[in-house]
């Protein structure tokens, strides 16, 4: 059966849910912190003193997102992984039973899975360093933007404190920029590196398992929703080893014993995904190529006349979402938490359009941001 970077896509969401629940308690613990008091006139000297309870309380959340979330990534690693072996051997069901009996005896490539897993928990270093220093530097921004405020007496401390937490939070706790240059919260940033890396190991222990049994080719599906770096790709024999670039090669049929297939090899399975192909969100998948029985997949248009395009503006709107949530957590005031409740669900009735409009699936969880424990 085909396998792609989307078959470890709820491994991944159940690894960002872990950061979501984390944002979200670290939100309310600022916001619990400067919300009380807000009418003493020490209410600064106050604020400022509690910076070492909220030190406190930050560090035990990110300890125990640390250790939660190093676990649920390598058993997330491990299960996908574990799926695209699987599925290499539900595909081998037109070659010989010694084949297929030898496929489902062979144990998992256990040092891939552990590399694989590893390289992700180093890749969420970033983000658990920039959690501590995220909520100390909001908390002191805070106090000292309603400070300067109120001392102009432009609005009242509950007004500027309001508009500061807002303003510092429509990124999320740990907003940061990458080395290409894209802002990420960190629970988008989390997802995106762990869908990442099971959409990897779903492709490995899939082309693992192939390449092990002899098996070279594997063909490219076709998706309506494709974007530009995958377009090329679409439909094409790619070879598991070698070098790349495009040839003709002369294989055995599969299951017609004597006979040749010309085979036109478009380039090998690394060059592709070093190309785009497979990337985070990529809707193709692989699957084993079989000479003179694959054919080329044809993928009819979008039933909902659907285009790449929409499907970004969807997660634009999701964002927003999320961004209009974080601002309900940190609210002060009821009259606060309504306006921000208000453009959660404005920006929720834009993605009901769009994905009836476009016949397009509503991914709900993509609009959480976490329940805190």
């Amino acid at each position: 059966m085909p396998v792609s970077p989307a078959d470890g896509e709820d491994l991944a969401r159940a690894v960002a849910d872990l950061y979501r629940e984390a944002e979200l308690a670290l939100l309310e613990l600022i916001a619990r912190l400067l919300g009380s008091d807000l009418e003493s006139p020490r209410w600064v000297e106050r604020k400022l003193a509690a910076v070492r309870d909220l030190r406190s309380g930050a560090e035990t959340l990110t300890a125990a997102l640390r250790d939660d979330a190093t676990g649920a990534i390598g058993t997330a690693v491990a299960a996908a992984y574990a799926r695209g072996r699987q599925a290499a051997v539900a595909e081998l069901g037109m070659l010989p039973e010694g084949l297929r009996a030898f496929a489902e005896r062979a144990v998992p490539n256990a040092p891939v899975v552990d590399r694989l897993a590893a390289a992700v928990v180093v890749e969420q270093d970033p983000v658990w360093v920039r959690i501590l220093r995220a909520v100390e530097d909001i908390y002191r921004s805070v106090v000292a933007r309603v400070s300067g405020t109120v001392l102009t007496g432009v609005m009242t401390r509950r007004q500027a404190a309001q508009r500061a937490l807002d303003q510092l939070t429509a990124r999320g706790v740990a907003g940061f920029v990458d080395r290409a240059g894209r802002s990420w919260d960190m629970a988008s940033y989390a997802e995106m590196s762990v869908r990442t890396a099971t959409g990897r190991a779903a492709i490995q222990g899939h082309t693992d398992r192939l390449a092990a049994l002899g098996q070279r080719y594997v063909t490219v599906s076709d998706s309506p929703l494709e974007c530009p770096l995958c377009r090329p790709w679409e439909g094409e024999v790619l070879a598991l080893p070698g070098p790349g670039g495009e040839r003709d090669v002369t294989l055995p049929h599969a299951t017609d014993d004597g006979r040749q297939v010309a085979v036109r090899v478009a380039g090998s399975l690394p060059e592709a995904r070093a190309a785009g192909l497979l990337h985070p969100n990529c809707r193709h998948s692989i699957s084993l190529y079989l000479p003179g029985v694959s054919t080329r997949p044809v993928s009819p248009p979008h039933p909902g006349g659907a285009t790449y395009e929409d499907t970004q503006h969807q997660r634009y709107l999701e964002r927003q979402v999320r961004q209009w949530k974080r601002r309900q957590a940190v609210a002060l005031d009821d009259t606060a938490r309504r306006a921000a409740g208000a453009r959660v669900r404005a920006y929720q009735g834009r993605i009901r359009a769009l994905t009836a409009e476009k016949q397009l699936p509503r991914k709900s969880a993509r609009e959480q941001i976490g329940t805190a424990r």
